[in-house]
């Protein structure tokens, strides 16, 4: 099967070279979204066959797949959005049809345009897509301090909720360009705003955004968060993991060549967030059986500029853990900062959904922790490895345990 897909901007009157206008005569199976087919429909032969691409995709590509000619499969031409590979339908074709064949007609994708609209040079720009996604890379490129940024906007994800977002972490040294309609001339608007400004206004669909610091300095990343930026559970200081022992916490799990962290027993969120602020990348999910410290650990994200850590209150041992994995990747890094005496337990689901290269670490402050440790390890048939005895100032030791499978 081939396919031919060229892209096209929101003008209601478009352009096509004459190659394009020749492959388009000739065409008879022709694909796209409804307001693809309104752009295009002038063009189109009399007897022209369409396909809409609408949700599930895999009902489009069935009917791809009996579009037929005299036996033989026909050339389909796809209609897409600006450059059909630039995060487009082109990529689907790639990962659905791996031996289709393909030719692409690109014409400039909409954060392209929109940079072009402002004069702003755009090869130092972050692209995060939006659209149909989490806010996972958006949080990352904003936590690693990224000066420009392009975003993919959907219906749900859109400049005002960017806006707002931005706002309740602390990332205000960002003005926001946002583009609507791009490439129409009776409905194109490019509009320069502040976050309050755009968290307080409202935008037509499609549109997209680019954010810029301009000349603002952004604040620099903390290497290990003082501990009194943390807010405590009832005032407690010993309620949190002192950020040298953090730090060393983070080194034993290993993170940098991680993608999912689940952190059982969070209490303040202090090793959640230090995880999220060093390692970004990271996909983090943090449990704790005590309501109270929802919260707290929300406090300290908005306090430190941490989003993105997916938080869930009640008792561990009644998780769903084989759900919670099923649209991510299983955790390959667990830390235990609390188990209530159930460490065996805990530590008997965790083994269930454990990536095969996973490790789960725990910082040990008596004997009989360190006992519960070791015969869990024993009976769950775990590798221990070296641990690490520390002291810090004139708190209790602190050992730092760690085992993988």
């Amino acid at each position: 099967m081939k396919f031919i897909v060229i892209g096209i901007t929101d003008n209601p009157e478009p352009f096509f070279t004459p190659e394009i206008m020749e492959i388009i005569k000739n065409g008879k199976v022709f694909s796209g979204g409804k307001r693809h087919h309104e752009i295009v429909a002038p063009f189109l032969p009399a007897d022209a066959q369409w396909i809409d691409i609408t949700v599930p995709l895999d009902a489009v590509f069935e009917q791809y797949q009996l579009s037929t000619i005299n036996g033989q499969w026909s050339t389909i031409l796809v209609f897409a959005s600006g450059d059909p590979l630039f995060f487009g339908f082109a990529n689907t074709i790639q990962r659905k049809m791996p031996e289709a064949e393909m030719v692409v007609y690109p014409t400039f994708n909409s954060l392209q345009t929109l940079a072009h609209r402002l004069l702003l040079p755009y090869h130092d720009m972050r692209i995060v897509s939006l659209t149909g996604r989490p806010w996972q890379e958006f949080d990352r490129a904003l936590i690693e301090r990224t000066q420009k940024i392009g975003v993919l906007t959907d219906k749900e994800h859109t400049p005002t909720t960017i806006a707002q977002r931005m706002l309740d972490y602390g990332f205000t040294q960002y003005q926001v360009n946002v583009g609507e309609h791009l490439g129409n001339p009776a409905k194109e608007k490019v509009k320069t705003l502040s976050l309050e400004e755009t968290a307080h206004s409202e935008f037509t669909q499609p549109n997209c955004v680019i954010l810029s610091t301009l000349n603002a300095k952004l604040s620099t990343k903390p290497f290990g968060v003082p501990d009194s930026s943390f807010a405590l559970l009832d005032g407690r200081e010993k309620m949190i993991t002192k950020m040298p022992i953090r730090l060393l916490t983070l080194q034993a799990l290993d993170l940098s060549k991680r993608k999912t962290l689940w952190d059982i027993g969070f209490c303040t969120g202090s090793i959640s967030i230090e995880a999220r602020l060093q390692f970004p990348h990271l996909h983090i999910e943090a449990f704790e059986i005590r309501p109270e410290c929802e919260a707290i650990i929300q406090e300290n994200m908005r306090r430190l500029g941490v989003p993105g850590i997916n938080i869930h209150i009640g008792d561990f041992r009644s998780v769903c853990c084989h759900a919670m994995t099923t649209s991510k990747t299983p955790p390959d890094a667990v830390f235990i900062g609390g188990h209530g005496g159930k460490l065996k337990e805990i530590m008997t689901k965790v083994m269930t959904v454990l990536a095969p290269d996973g490790c789960i670490v725990m910082n040990s402050v008596t004997p009989q922790s360190r006992q519960m440790w070791e015969e869990a390890c024993h009976d769950l048939g775990l590798t221990q490895e070296p641990s690490l005895h520390i002291t810090l100032n004139d708190y209790n030791p602190i050992t730092i345990l760690k085992c993988r499978r």
